[in-house]
């Protein structure tokens, strides 16, 4: 999941998440007696482009907060993480009808927004890096592989927060919201980053993320998904994308080594369309 500044408003219907079928056969687990592999097996560099709110930066506890701090002024109920986790979904207003019980007006959701974000960022500095996000980074940059960094969050912030962390030398992009307009997902922007990434294959290459918008964007752009259940959804709202499950980033990791191992002929490329909004 990614946090941005950019109110949007609800569209009159909500999409429902489209799921990746197509994809799930290519993408299953090898079987146990597969070897391990790391990602330089002679194949050429092996890619992973990584999401940032909930995968990289462990920070659901704040979002959480943020959550329930925007609700408490509205007079909505608190919500533990277990129920955040099965209630979110995108578009963020089909969130917030499941806890409205109606889908919110236009001025709603804005208000709505705008004091999560209001809260969100004055607690940011508090989230830090995922357990093991450093090591992972450095383990697969020192076997050969090389990394990115695609998110929602405004991207002159995100760069900040790269920075630090102090990890910003290990992506070869990094690519944040702009902010020219509201946002519809991730699926363009992961397409863009994709196509930007000078010398990757895609066959080669892996998203990694915490939520089922990050599935359909790896999709849309022609890679593969693995999706980890540390962040903002739940394991069943996750699996209901079609791509592995895990349940940390360093299975994560090790399942996309895996991965790049067993090459699959990239997708037709970006379609056309987004399947969601993000906030």
């Amino acid at each position: 999941m990614d946090s941005g500044t950019t109110p949007q408003a609800p569209s009159d219907s909500s999409p429902a998440p489209v799921p990746v079928p197509a994809l799930a056969q290519a993408l299953a687990p090898a079987p146990a007696s597969a070897p391990a592999a790391g990602p330089s097996d002679g194949g050429g560099p092996a890619h992973i482009v990584w999401d940032w709110n909930g995968t990289l930066l462990h920070d659901i506890d704040v979002v959480l907060e943020a959550t329930n701090a925007c609700f408490a002024e509205l007079d909505l109920p608190q919500l533990t993480l277990e129920q955040y986790r099965e209630m979110f979904c995108v578009p963020i207003p089909a969130f917030y009808e499941r806890v409205l019980g109606r889908r919110p007006g236009e001025e709603e959701y804005v208000r709505m927004d705008a004091a999560f974000h209001r809260h969100y960022f004055s607690r940011a500095a508090r989230a830090g890096l995922a357990e093991g996000a450093a090591e992972l980074l450095v383990s697969w940059g020192e076997d050969g592989g090389t990394h990115s960094l695609c998110s929602l969050a405004p991207h002159q912030r995100l760069r900040s927060w790269v920075s630090e962390l102090g990890i910003d030398g290990h992506f070869v992009r990094v690519d944040g919201d702009a902010g020219h307009g509201p946002r519809t997902g991730k699926a363009r922007q992961m397409a863009r980053h994709v196509a930007a990434l000078a010398g990757v294959d895609r066959s080669r290459t892996v998203v990694i993320g915490d939520a089922t918008d990050d599935a359909l964007a790896a999709a849309h752009a022609g890679v593969r998904a693995v999706l980890h259940t540390g962040g903002s959804h739940s394991r069943g709202s996750l699996e209901a994308a079609g791509v592995p499950v895990v349940d940390s980033l360093a299975e994560a990791v090790s399942l996309a080594a895996e991965l790049v191992r067993r090459p699959v002929a990239p997708g037709p490329g970006p379609r056309r369309g987004t399947p969601s909004e993000q906030r």
